[in-house]
């Protein structure tokens, strides 16, 4: 007999905004050893591609950054049949020249996050490779989709703990180390992915300068939610065309990150 086709085969992780275009969405409760994840996660066709999304924080926002269950994110999609993974997320901008409302596709990483739960290997000797941490091909296509918005390539990723905002003197030291933008919820998703052997790539909306980059205006909420919802609409169609270049079969070394390691466990 042949095994029952996946439900899905790409994740979108992000916020509400996608939700609503997901024509004749199935939802899927699903349950993992890490418990349940921040939501359903709601499967449809997006130009015959069988996509699955999960609001990151919960759709009713209730889960901070330092509270979202990764784990159990990641291990849920990849239960489900989801091998590539788009990620959307709102970042500050450490550069004077990336102001509100730009896009960027960052191609590095760094984590400056304290007490999450950043492995599904406790036991045994599971070191996956992440010096590159993310997809290439991912990149490829997000970047084609998102020449529309004039989309930065490249920059490094600082992720925070939060969930406060940066004070001046950090701003200015995540920039002088190599920062480009600075986000909460990047890490420790990335490298969970690696661990699942999944393809994740990510798309940074910059909603702010950071406080340290210029002036003396400090980082709100209201500000960051107000580009985020003016920015919407912008972001949905960057991601649903991305979704439809991504490669069908991967070739990338996402794939094989696992390859030769002994795991503790059977993946799903």
């Amino acid at each position: 007999m042949n095994p029952s086709p996946p439900a899905a085969e790409i994740g979108v992780i992000g916020g509400s905004g996608l939700y609503a275009l997901l024509d004749g969405a199935i939802e899927h409760e699903v349950a993992t050893p890490y418990g349940p994840p921040s939501d359903k996660i709601t499967v449809a066709s997006v130009s015959g591609r069988r996509v699955a999304f999960l609001p990151r924080h919960g759709r009713d926002h209730r889960f901070p950054p330092h509270k979202i269950p990764y784990r159990a994110n990641l291990w849920a999609l990849r239960s489900l049949g989801v091998r590539q993974i788009i990620a959307p997320c709102a970042v500050g901008g450490l550069r004077p020249e990336l102001g509100p409302g730009t896009f960027v596709v960052p191609d590095q990483l760094i984590d400056r996050t304290s007490g999450r739960e950043q492995t599904f290997y406790d036991t045994g000797a599971v070191h996956v490779s992440f010096a590159d941490p993310y997809c290439p091909d991912g990149r490829a296509a997000v970047l084609n989709s998102a020449a529309r918005v004039n989309a930065v390539d490249g920059g490094t990723m600082v992720v925070v703990e939060g969930p406060r905002f940066s004070t001046r003197a950090e701003s200015r030291w995540f920039t002088s180390i190599g920062g480009t933008i600075v986000n909460m919820t990047g890490h420790p998703e990335a490298v969970l992915a690696r661990e699942l052997a999944l393809c994740y790539t990510t798309i940074a909306l910059v909603t702010d300068l950071d406080a340290g980059v210029e002036g003396d205006h400090g980082v709100t909420q209201e500000e960051v939610f107000g580009v985020f919802a003016e920015n919407t609409a912008r972001l949905r169609d960057v991601l649903l065309d991305a979704v439809t270049r991504l490669p069908a079969e991967r070739a990338c070394p996402c794939k094989d990150a696992l390859q030769g390691i002994k795991l503790p466990f059977d993946l799903p």
